[in-house]
């Protein structure tokens, strides 16, 4: 190892100033490219599950919902029910519980409804009087049998396949049908 050999001790007092600051700037170029790292990979986590997360299959969307007792749902009438969605995440709160109209025409013959209007999926509210289901949005109009009558809406209202099992009425929930889906 050679020693470098100044002429004045100014010389030597400005070459070990040179080093410390040249260290010191190194020092934080180096914090700062690891800073930019863990931004970055911060950043890349959410970004990269957004991107790939669709290819990810989760299974069966769909699964068999009890709504309850069938007597509690006379022959004639249509009632509000609502369920609990079984595709959750801990953080969905209130909104798990999605609910759903119930009419039931016969002692066997159910229809169960979503709430979403079919325009643009507003709330669709039950009018026992005039026998109509209306959306407050666009002025959607519904029979009691969830055929559009009057307004924007293209199609009737959405409606759940149903069973009765053990004088229980399910439904199967979880994914709701939009205008694009091929069973509409």
């Amino acid at each position: 190892m050679s020693q470098q050999e100044f002429k004045t001790p100014e010389q030597g007092v400005a070459y070990l100033e040179d080093v410390i600051e040249r260290s010191r700037r190194n020092w934080m170029l180096l914090i700062g490219a690891g800073l930019n790292v863990v931004a970055g990979t911060l950043l890349a986590i959410p970004l990269a599950g957004y991107v790939f997360g669709s290819f990810l299959k989760r299974g069966d969307e769909l699964s068999w919902v009890s709504l309850g007792h069938v007597d509690g749902f006379p022959v004639g009438q249509t009632r509000m029910a609502v369920y609990t969605n079984p595709i959750t995440t801990p953080f969905d709160g209130l909104t798990k519980n999605t609910p759903c109209y119930v009419r039931r025409v016969d002692e066997k013959k159910f229809q169960v409804f979503a709430v979403n209007c079919a325009h643009l999926g507003c709330a669709v509210h039950w009018f026992q009087a005039s026998g109509l289901f209306l959306c407050p949005c666009h002025g959607g109009v519904y029979y009691e049998n969830g055929d559009r009558a009057a307004g924007p809406p293209p199609r009737g209202l959405f409606e759940y396949e149903y069973k009765l099992q053990n004088s229980e009425l399910w439904v199967k929930a979880g994914k709701l049908p939009v205008l694009t889906s091929p069973e509409v």
